[in-house]
């Protein structure tokens, strides 16, 4: 199969659901909006589903958080939106991937003006467990 091809196929495979427009209150004290959920798409521990909210707080001009503050907000999205959420995403995933931006960045694309942080988690009874990248 072509480079072409397979390229399609992939991004064929990666299912967007369209985010709810939930803004969520964290711990930070930021409103952040979810923005969409990405699975279909597998990560380096298998299926992996990500959350990705919109966080205009944490951006380099004008943004007011710290990554440490981040940080903070992507444990409480994890444990408090995303594990509620895995069952309307699909089969019980491997790996949960929380990504705070602070602009809308299509998934795969990048964008050298955006601020975006990353976290990867493992659900675990009922927890979300930092596994870092």
């Amino acid at each position: 199969m072509m480079a072409a091809g397979r390229a399609f196929l992939l991004a064929a495979a990666v299912l967007v659901l369209g985010g709810t427009g939930t803004v969520v209150d964290v711990p930070s004290g930021q409103s952040v909006t979810h923005l969409d959920t990405v699975t279909g798409e597998p990560g380096p521990a298998g299926l992996t589903v990500r959350f990705r909210f919109l966080a205009p707080e944490i951006g380099r001009e004008g943004g007011m958080l710290t990554p440490e503050e981040a940080q903070g907000d992507m444990d409480y999205l994890c444990e408090h939106f995303a594990l509620s959420r895995l069952s309307e995403a699909g089969p019980e995933p491997a790996q949960i991937v929380i990504t705070l931006m602070d602009r809308p960045v299509p998934f795969g694309q990048s964008d050298p003006e955006a601020t975006q942080f990353f976290e990867a988690y493992r659900p675990e009874a009922g927890h979300c467990i930092w596994e870092g990248f």
